[in-house]
């Protein structure tokens, strides 16, 4: 069946799924195949929770007409996407980078939705499968799509690209992350520029931070930006003030205090500014949006509980982020202060070097009450105050133990460390 059939029918369902387990009514269900699993096999199942029509890549799973047999169910998935954004129409403006994408994501929609009627990729779902489904989430009502896209090697944010065919594009930034795919920091800002390479080669717009020196090299002499920054010579000026702890800035003489913590996230709140301003969304409306973001899903979230203020940043870290992290712990105004910090995942064959540079500033800048859990820190060398575990159940005991009273706490690690874990205890 060609694809503009498949897409007939999908546009007498409510929505694509690909899990079983959360299906909606009337949705097309497609049979994707992972290294332990095949989607073929739970075609029965898809229709008995409501699906309308499924995708299959296996005839032997054919069991009704409602069953379309296609070559590949993933390449058949990301064809309708690209034919849906197509068919729509909308707006596409796709963010990528290192760190903060998920919450700069959601700071521009919460700007935008002041004015416009938008939609986002909800979660993380920002992948080969996770940008597909977000684009067929989208209807031709909306006036704004946001599509997050994240990768862990090269090629994969120009395939995403060749997808979402993106109107406008941001990076947030480049770090030290996911070290282990891209080989280095050289291999992170080439596979992430593959946004700006999409949106030069298609004459579309990026949105520029020139407080950010790689960014200004990565997108060259191209003239179709929009720039952003503390500067006078930029089109859209937004002045940092400070962050004490939570991130305050300047815009068109309008003080804007944000619910997000660290001058790392300076740059996430201002181009959330800049879109705002360049698609006419009032300074009172781009206030509104910005002061009413609150993070959560533990990204530096902070929760009180007694006098013990604690800052739940643990839902990814990388050498990058978890430097601003502490850095910005550092000027904290709190005498007695914690550190609880996990392993730095997918670093490759650069984990031991990033994690003893993290054990090494803290060396220099925390006296006590540090913390490190997980194999990578286990093995660093460290000064004797600092406390190692290789399994958060060894620190599970102690933490019982300790009374923090007016003490403020940072948590950091991967996601994998799950962290959080550590509010149930103290």
């Amino acid at each position: 069946m060609k694809i503009d059939e498949i897409y007939n029918n999908f546009k007498t369902c409510t929505i694509a799924s690909t899990d079983t387990r959360k299906l909606q009514q009337n949705c097309m269900y497609f049979a994707l195949k992972g290294d332990n699993f095949d989607g073929n096999q739970f075609v029965q199942k898809a229709f008995d929770g409501g699906a309308k029509y499924c995708i299959i890549d296996n005839i032997e799973y054919k069991i009704n007409d409602n069953c379309i047999l296609v070559k590949d169910v993933l390449s058949t998935l990301q064809e309708l996407a690209t034919f849906h954004r197509k068919k729509i129409g909308i707006a596409i403006i796709s963010l990528t980078g290192s760190n903060g994408k998920t919450t700069t994501k959601e700071l521009i929609n919460t700007v935008l939705k002041t004015t416009y009627k938008v939609k986002a990729t909800v979660g993380n779902l920002n992948n080969h499968i996770g940008v597909p489904l977000t684009l067929l989430s989208f209807t031709e009502d909306l006036d704004f799509g946001i599509v997050e896209m994240g990768a862990n090697h090269l090629n994969e944010i120009e395939f995403l690209c060749n997808i979402a065919l993106p109107d406008y594009g941001l990076i947030t930034n480049f770090g030290k992350a996911h070290l282990e795919g891209f080989g280095s920091v050289e291999g992170v800002v080439k596979a992430k520029s593959e946004l700006y390479n999409y949106i030069i080669s298609n004459k579309k717009i990026a949105f520029i931070n020139t407080d950010d020196n790689k960014q200004i090299k990565q997108i060259g002499a191209y003239s179709k930006i929009i720039k952003f920054g503390n500067g006078e010579k930029n089109d859209c000026i937004v002045t940092f003030k400070e962050a004490k702890p939570y991130v305050t800035l300047v815009y068109n003489d309008l003080q804007i205090k944000s619910q997000l913590i660290g001058d790392y996230n300076y740059g996430n709140i201002a181009v959330a500014v800049a879109i705002g301003k360049h698609f006419k969304v009032s300074s009172e409306n781009i206030k509104k949006g910005i002061e009413n973001y609150q993070p959560d899903n533990n990204r530096s979230e902070i929760i009180n509980k007694g006098t013990t203020q604690i800052i739940l940043d643990a839902y990814n870290a990388n050498p990058t982020s978890m430097l601003a992290a502490l850095k910005n712990f550092k000027q904290f105004d709190a005498k007695n202060k914690y550190l609880f910090l996990g392993d730095m995942f997918e670093l490759g064959t650069e984990a031991a070097k990033e994690h003893q540079s993290i054990v090494d500033f803290i060396t220099l800048n925390f006296d006590e009450n540090i913390y490190i859990i997980g194999n990578n820190f286990y093995d660093t060398n460290t000064k004797s105050s600092l406390h190692k575990f290789r399994r958060f159940e060894d620190l599970k005991e102690l933490l019982k133990s300790l009374q923090l009273n007016n003490t403020s706490v940072l948590i950091k690690g991967s996601r994998g460390m799950a962290l959080e874990r550590i509010l149930d205890t103290i």
